[in-house]
């Protein structure tokens, strides 16, 4: 169990699938309720993000934190565009 959401940096992010997103570069917190509202994701897979951009990802997505992030949801693909 995470004691510090610092502990997420760093971690690798995994889909549902078991397809590798990309790993934490940043935790997005809300500071006022104590509470990490998503997270920022670098060096993405080419495959699921277009041109590996960063991606922040809603942590209310996310399954489980352990020594990976898995995913509950994300979209079969990103394009810079906006379009799927």
């Amino acid at each position: 169990m995470l004691e510090e959401s610092s502990e997420l940096i760093g971690l690798q992010v995994y889909t549902k699938e078991g397809m590798f997103l990309g790993t934490v570069d940043n935790v997005v917190m809300d500071i006022k309720e104590g509470n990490v509202d998503g997270i920022f994701v670098g060096d993405t897979n080419p495959l699921l993000v277009e041109e590996s951009k960063s991606a922040l990802v809603p942590f209310r997505w996310v399954a489980s934190v352990g020594d990976i992030v898995l995913l509950e949801h994300f979209p079969e693909r990103v394009s810079i565009s906006g379009e799927e």
